[in-house]
């Protein structure tokens, strides 16, 4: 049976507008391909941060800050921050030498050494795996460990020795590729009980305190005082040996002025009228004894 030519040649072309569709919607696709590769094919790493290479998941090398290439689809880029990471840790509990209960708030900074990032990946593969799995286990331990050396007063009193004390204790049993920076021991939260008691003795030493202040101002006060009735004391003495000694000059002026004027007398009896001469005031006695003599007349 003979096909008819024009069916053959309305088949050719309907094939061929098929196939030039299908080469059309090709073109996205391709270019969509190329775009992923060219995109898969660099990466670029953060100065604060290393990169992990992996090929086919296996490690061949690291990736430094800046612009880098790797094959797409084959070769993949972990991120691994070494900058320095601050870990909290809100309520750690732990019991004093002297069994004082106390929640202890502790924040630990660590960083990540660079030259230890595939150290990381492999064992750890981030830096949550390594808080997780090493440091979150190690550090309320030794918090608690630590803290049981200590009584309650004398962690208090005796803070910096205490962080230093914690801050060794868990640098010496974190052993990985990490580094412990600095641990902070921001609160220690005892009981209520306790902290009343705390309360009610530090009251009490202001009390004590406060008496011992009022003794030694009232014992300054009678210091004063002894010292002001002694001064009183001593000047009352010198005014009154003072006045002594004058009375005693001015007697011995007397006695001796008494003295030299009878000498001067009994030497000279002319001397003696003259004073009763000085002395009379012109009138004679208006009563006299018979024969006796008239006063102040010489025979």
């Amino acid at each position: 049976m003979n096909v008819p030519r024009g069916n053959n040649v309305l088949s050719n072309l309907a094939t061929v507008r098929s196939r030039f569709r299908f080469g059309w919607l090709a073109i996205p696709f391709l270019l969509l391909v190329g775009l992923i590769l060219f995109m898969g094919s660099w990466y670029t790493i953060d100065q604060g941060e290393r990169g992990v290479h992996l090929r086919n998941g296996a490690v061949v090398g690291t990736a430094e800050p800046g612009l880098g290439f790797k094959l797409p689809l084959f070769d993949d880029i972990r991120r691994v921050s070494v900058q320095n990471l601050t870990q909290p840790y809100e309520k750690i509990p732990a019991y004093s030498k002297d069994q004082q209960t106390a929640e202890i708030k502790v924040s630990v900074s660590f960083h990540v050494p660079p030259g230890d990032v595939v150290a990381l990946y492999s064992e750890y593969r981030d830096i949550e795996g390594l808080t997780s799995r090493l440091i979150d286990r190690q550090v309320p331990t030794q918090v608690e460990n630590v803290f049981g050396k200590y009584t309650a007063v004398s962690a208090v009193q005796n803070r910096v020795q205490l962080v230093q004390d914690v801050t060794k204790a868990i640098r010496d049993s974190i052993k990985g590729p990490v580094v412990i920076d600095s641990v902070q021991i921001e609160n220690i939260d005892f009981s209520d009980a306790y902290e009343k008691s705390i309360e009610l003795r530090m009251q009490a030493e202001v009390l004590v305190q406060t008496e011992k202040q009022n003794l030694e101002k009232e014992k300054v006060n009678a210091d004063i005082a002894v010292t002001q009735a002694r001064g009183r004391a001593e000047s009352s003495l010198a005014l009154a040996r003072a006045e002594a000694e004058a009375t005693r000059l001015k007697g011995e002026a007397e006695a001796a002025a008494i003295k030299a004027r009878a000498e001067a007398l009994a030497q000279n009896q002319n001397l003696v009228e003259l004073t009763k001469a000085e002395r009379w005031n012109g009138q004679l006695p208006t009563t006299m004894i018979p024969n006796s003599a008239v006063p102040f007349l010489t025979k």
